[in-house]
């Protein structure tokens, strides 16, 4: 089922936009604190965002250019939805990465429509995305791992972490990063918890350190030399 987060603070838009979205069989979830929005979309992992362009402490302006600056999220669909109806307030707010835009009070059909076309463009862009480096093979539509065309069965979070690892293949992610990237930056979440799941990845791949390499004092790197 199609996941739609809703980012808004107002509580009866949120309880208006939740009945008409689950009527067209969406499934929902909701912040209404703007500093909780990147940890709130690392959990929930969304198919579309609605972001108001005004929240408690971070602004949906900001949010935006926060996933958009996100090695995993910079693909995530986002509609902002804003009170503020001047051409350049569309404008900043499509600049910082929108790919629509909606003033206040809007139609619901009209909203409808949109998110239909969005997500319709979005699964056609994606539709065979695979990631590739050396032996590995990551495929995002599919949520597949191959290793020399042998699928590799990873759980979740491993995928998440071979996933930020292969987007830049051959480049150094410190633990603070893979932190960042993979978990959202909990501060529940210890940097010693990067090494657990890369010694379950490196055990899912059979990898002795061949294919997810150790960079001293650095962090981690997925080898893009090895064939």
């Amino acid at each position: 089922m199609t996941k739609i987060m809703i980012v808004e603070d107002e509580p009866g838009l949120v309880s208006l936009l939740q009945y008409n979205l689950q009527r067209q069989e969406y499934e929902t979830c909701v912040c209404s604190d703007g500093a909780k929005t990147m940890t709130k979309i690392e959990q929930e992992h969304p198919d579309l965002i609605l972001l108001d362009w005004m929240l408690p402490n971070v602004s949906g302006v900001d949010i935006c250019r926060l996933i958009r600056r996100h090695i995993r999220l910079k693909n995530m669909p986002i509609i902002m939805l804003t009170a503020r109806g001047d051409e350049s307030d569309k404008v900043k707010g499509l600049s910082c990465g929108a790919d629509d835009y909606m003033t206040k009070p809007f139609s619901i059909p009209e909203l409808l429509a949109r998110i239909q076309a969005l997500l319709r463009r979005t699964k056609q862009s994606t539709k065979a995305r695979v990631l590739s480096a050396g032996i590995l093979k990551l495929n995002l539509s599919t949520k597949q791992v191959f290793k020399n065309n042998q699928s590799i069965e990873l759980g979740p979070t491993e995928f998440r972490l071979l996933n930020v690892l292969m987007e830049k293949a051959g480049h150094v992610f410190s633990r603070q990063d893979l932190l960042q990237m993979v978990w959202g930056g909990d501060i529940h979440v210890q940097s010693r918890t990067v090494d657990v799941h890369i010694r379950r990845l490196r055990k899912a791949l059979s990898d002795d350190g061949d294919l997810i390499r150790t960079i001293r004092s650095s962090g981690y790197a997925v080898n893009i030399d090895k064939n």
